[in-house]
């Protein structure tokens, strides 16, 4: 029998099996693992016609690149260099993160009582030399993606627009959007446990104070 492919949490934050992460991941064991297979269905697709593995990850590195989590950006930079022309996007993508990098959310609601909380930002659009590279359809799903990040009021009809003018079908906005929305989950966990472990690392790993919140948060759902 073949041994299950690793988890990727666990690999990229060195989780060893019997650590006091590894206990609090496995507190909810079915969690843990949709969090694996969302993964494995978003990123090792059975059928990958309406986005690339190449468009993935890119995007992908993208995401976790502005959110400046380190692990992750340097797994799916990797992962891209691996691809067939990926080292070049992923060298275009890195400078395209220096310039996309922002502090958020942002941006401006409908006129209403929320009017107050509009805040102006950087609206980021791909260079036209890295567009030139990466092509329309790719370049466009950055610029989605960074609205997606950092200003997701300014979700809109005309922003999704933008994305079938580019060539993509419906299908492939669905898909990125659903990626985008998975790698701020899994940013967001990624972050977490990584503060867990620095606690880890000063509290006895019987600590009282880990409550069944920690728990949930390391397993990958919501308490």
């Amino acid at each position: 029998m073949s041994n299950p492919a690793p988890d990727l949490i666990d690999q990229v934050l060195s989780i060893i099996p019997g650590s006091h992460l590894d206990a609090l991941r496995r507190h909810r064991e079915v969690a843990r693992d949709n969090v694996q297979q969302a993964y494995v269905a978003l990123f090792e697709p059975t059928d990958a016609s309406q986005v690339s593995l190449l468009e993935r990850f890119a995007v992908a590195s993208f995401v976790s690149g502005l959110q400046g989590q380190p692990v992750l950006a340097d797994h799916y930079a990797h992962k891209l260099t691996q691809l067939d022309g990926g080292p070049a996007i992923a060298a275009a993508i890195n400078n395209e993160v220096e310039r996309g990098a922002t502090t958020g959310p942002y941006g401006i609601y409908p006129a209403g009582p929320l009017s107050s909380e509009n805040k102006v930002g950087l609206h980021f659009a791909v260079s036209p030399e890295v567009r030139r590279l990466l092509g329309e359809r790719l370049a466009a799903a950055l610029d989605h993606a960074h609205l997606l990040v950092f200003r997701p009021r300014d979700s809109s009809k005309e922003a999704l627009q933008a994305l079938l003018a580019a060539g993509w079908s419906t299908a492939g906005v669905v898909t990125l959007s659903q990626l985008v929305s998975y790698l701020a989950f899994q940013l967001r966990l990624v972050e977490g446990l990584s503060a867990l472990a620095g606690a880890a690392a000063i509290e006895p790993a019987n600590d009282t104070t880990i409550t069944s919140f920690t728990a949930a948060v390391a397993a990958g759902s919501n308490p």
